[in-house]
């Protein structure tokens, strides 16, 4: 019986041994998958910089990013197209942010959890998030541009981005604020202090990370999307004088290039136009990081 009751024994310690192993190995595989997921995305991302980089910086003069645009000639600039991007960027930002900001405080701080309301509100933002830019470019050219009678406008293209990247800082936000701990709400409310004067000296400035994030990453959304900008703005190459002017921004202009690549010194303006892209973005991301650590340091 003891010899028995030995053997099994034995054969359980063998058997765990076995799927001790074996969970290891599982370990191990996932984790060189993990690994190699990540380095593939890293050489990919190092790849299509360095593409970039190396065939367009070159390229980038002063006198190209200052000059004016022509078709021939060998100073054609995209100052215009930086201005163009800069009014888009600001006046898109100007509409999505505030209502962006006071949906997500209304959702988290005064609606009732789990309300209907609440629920269509959210199906509406998730909603608008899966929508192709390419929609609103056509809602936008619609409405704006041959309904309001705004025409081909940064105006048009503003409200039409703006629309675009409300989800974005719609959800951003609404997580920024709901990480906010419930003990400074109570804290507040202990104090006597009223719900709004809680909100706004307790927890925005808690939030600020990540609301400062959502807007930096909706700013790099507006200066990428070329679709509905070009349906409703247009391809003016000046400067526009308004916001009811047209113009043309830089991923507008970097797709009218692609399509007019008869000559190399076409190919040199599109690649230096890549190149500003590209910078402008890594900057924006590297911006972020910075800031975000820096608000988290001072919270």
């Amino acid at each position: 019986m003891s010899k028995f009751t030995q053997s099994n024994s034995t054969i359980s310690t063998l058997k765990d041994s076995k799927s001790l192993l074996s969970r290891e190995n599982q370990d191990k595989l996932l984790h060189g998958a993990i690994w190699a997921a990540a380095g593939i995305t890293i050489l990919f991302l190092l790849w299509v910089v360095w593409h970039i980089l190396s065939n367009g910086l070159s390229h980038v003069s002063w006198e190209f990013i200052t000059g004016s645009y022509t078709r021939i000639g060998e100073a054609s600039g995209i100052w215009a197209m930086i201005v163009s991007t800069v009014y888009m960027v600001l006046l898109s930002l100007a509409f999505a942010a505030p209502i962006g900001i006071m949906t997500a405080i209304y959702l988290t701080e005064y609606a009732a959890p789990g309300s209907k309301f609440v629920q269509v509100i959210r199906f509406c933002t998730e909603s608008l998030a899966g929508i192709p830019s390419i929609v609103y470019g056509l809602f936008g050219m619609t409405f704006f541009v041959t309904t309001l009678g705004l025409g081909f406008s940064i105006l048009s293209g503003a409200l039409t981005l703006a629309m675009l990247i409300l989800p974005v800082i719609i959800r951003t936000t609404e997580e920024a604020l709901m990480a906010v701990p419930m003990s400074y709400r109570e804290g507040g409310y202990a104090l006597g202090s009223s719900k709004i004067y809680t909100i706004w000296r307790l927890i925005l400035p808690s939030a600020l990370p990540g609301i400062v994030t959502s807007v930096i990453l909706s700013t790099g959304r507006v200066i990428g999307e070329s679709a509905p900008v070009f349906l409703t703005a247009g391809m003016v190459t000046q400067i526009p004088e308004s916001v009811l002017d047209s113009g043309r921004t830089l991923t507008v202009h970097l797709y009218k290039l692609t399509q007019e690549l008869f000559t190399q010194h076409e190919w040199d303006q599109a690649y230096a136009t890549a190149t500003i892209l590209i910078v402008l973005v890594l900057v924006l991301n590297l911006t972020t990081k910075v800031i975000a650590t820096r608000l988290n340091k001072q919270s």
